[in-house]
């Protein structure tokens, strides 16, 4: 006797992993969607099941259940550096603050709010910026200082959350996946901010969503210091009336890429066929296509899981030849920036390690701002280098470690560098990308005792002279 197998529509879609949802691209039309045992085909207790056709009139849009699931929070911290500047010096509150190079050949790193209604932007010239605010108050940045706030922010979400990411120097995600059940994840991720703001100084803004990419627009939508939660079902109609520049990963090149084709919101973005885009931009044309659709399967990585990078040398023969060993650590050094850079991450501890002819084995670390710059590394590694070796025995092996990664660009380390600089290393690295990593190198040459007191003199003086300028202006700010 043939038994009748009455197939539900919702345990369909849950059995194959999906939900329903009201809004989205619908399917091919002409297309229906037939779900049915593998084994339909075949002799079997089913055959005569009535089995039920979907068409797409009854549903718009996919997508995986483990998604609603999910709840992610993002942190930023609005206007980073100037914050920072800011906590340090009250005067500097409602002012325009701009902070980069010190002279017109360097580039603005950050600006406050105040100075970007000027229509100053980071990595705008620092002589521009001058003269479309004049009466702003010129900073050169600390990376030092930054480091250390942020590492504050750090220690507070370490000893709250229960798994967090360090996306850069002042963004974090937090996975609060399955803490409804226990706190309201809304509840939870609004004391969380108070306690940063009240502990740092800092101001910060969060957004909490399904996923990474939707909770980092929601943060960014939330600004300035402000909170912005975005629910399942709100997702598609937060995304739809924003602009195609609000999404990670869209840069000035794909926009233009994307403006030509008469592409201006995430609305437009999301109906065009998932197949155009990658056809026109390969595989990133389909993760932004996934991205306006609000979907992004990302996971948050652990912060504890960042990995060093390390490269070590053993000696054919055991020496102290202080030449070779030289050049041995700005050709190690040289090596790991090299690989921060391509992997766009930077590094805030250096370790420096050796091993004597009788294997006694020695390190030495230095905390350092966030940096992916050679020529910062290598004078930070043989400073390292000479305060270990102290026993002037034969030396085995030597290596050089960079840990403490977070993602980052090279921008983070211009204040006092110039944009010729940068372009520099960005040149070099495409001859590395292209040639090989050691189609071109760095010289093993050291600074002299007398060049290297000269620099510190300079610097000393120009951080003076800031200082003046800064007094004179804040003087004669009328309150």
């Amino acid at each position: 006797m043939k038994k009748s197998l009455k197939v539900e529509r919702s345990d369909v879609l849950r059995s194959c992993g999906f939900d329903s949802l009201t809004a989205g691209p619908s399917l091919p039309h002409g297309r229906d969607l037939s779900f049915a045992p593998a084994d339909r085909q075949a002799a079997g207790p089913h055959d005569g099941a009535q089995f039920q056709t979907f068409r797409p009139s009854d549903f718009q849009t996919f997508r995986p259940l483990t998604m609603d699931a999910r709840s992610i929070l993002h942190l930023d911290l609005d206007t980073f550096f100037v914050s920072v500047e800011r906590v340090r010096d009250s005067r500097l509150n409602g002012r325009p603050v701009i902070i980069g190079g010190s002279s017109d050949r360097g580039v603005v790193s950050s600006c406050s709010y105040e100075a970007r209604s000027f229509g100053v932007s980071s990595a705008m010239p620092m002589k521009m910026a001058r003269a479309m605010c004049p009466e702003a108050v010129f900073i050169r940045g600390d990376m030092e200082m930054y480091t250390k706030y942020s590492r504050m922010v750090t220690d507070i979400i370490a000893d709250k959350a229960p798994l967090y990411e360090k996306a850069s120097v002042d963004e974090h995600y937090i996975d609060l996946t399955g803490m409804e059940r226990f706190h309201g994840c809304a509840g939870w991720s609004h004391e969380l901010r108070d306690t940063i703001i009240r502990e740092t100084g800092l101001p910060i803004s969060i957004g909490l969503s399904v996923n990474k990419t939707v909770s980092k627009i929601a943060a960014g939508e939330a600004k300035p210091n402000g909170e912005r939660e975005v629910a399942q079902q709100q997702v598609l109609p937060f995304l739809d009336p924003l602009s195609i520049r609000k999404i990670p990963m869209i840069g000035q090149k794909t926009y233009h890429t994307l403006r030509s084709m008469g592409i201006s919101t995430i609305h437009t973005l999301r109906v065009i066929p998932a197949e155009m885009l990658g056809s026109l931009m390969g595989q990133n044309g389909m993760e932004i296509w996934k991205k306006a659709n609000g979907i992004d399967n990302t996971p948050v990585i652990s912060y504890s899981e960042q990995k060093s990078i390390s490269t070590e040398h053993t000696f054919d023969r055991d020496t102290t030849d202080t030449v070779m060993l030289n050049q041995m650590i700005v050709s190690m050094t040289e090596k790991l920036a090299y690989e921060l850079r391509r992997q766009e991450k930077l590094a805030s501890c250096l370790t420096v390690r050796i091993r004597y002819s009788d294997f006694d084995t020695h390190t030495l670390q230095q905390r350092v701002p966030y940096t992916a710059f050679d020529h910062v590394l290598i004078s930070e590694a043989q400073s390292l280098f000479r305060r270990l070796w102290q026993r002037r025995m034969l030396i085995r092996l030597i290596g050089v470690k960079v840990s403490g990664l977070v993602r980052g660009v090279q921008q983070l380390n211009m204040f006092e560098d110039t944009p010729e600089m940068v372009s520099l290393y960005m040149t070099m690295d495409r001859l590395r990308g292209r040639f090989g990593r050691h189609a071109i190198r760095r010289a093993a040459g050291v600074m002299t005792a007398a060049e290297r007191s000269e620099r510190e003199l300079r610097k000393a003086s120009e951080l003076l002279a800031e200082k003046s300028r800064m007094e004179e202006r804040l003087r004669g700010w009328r309150y």
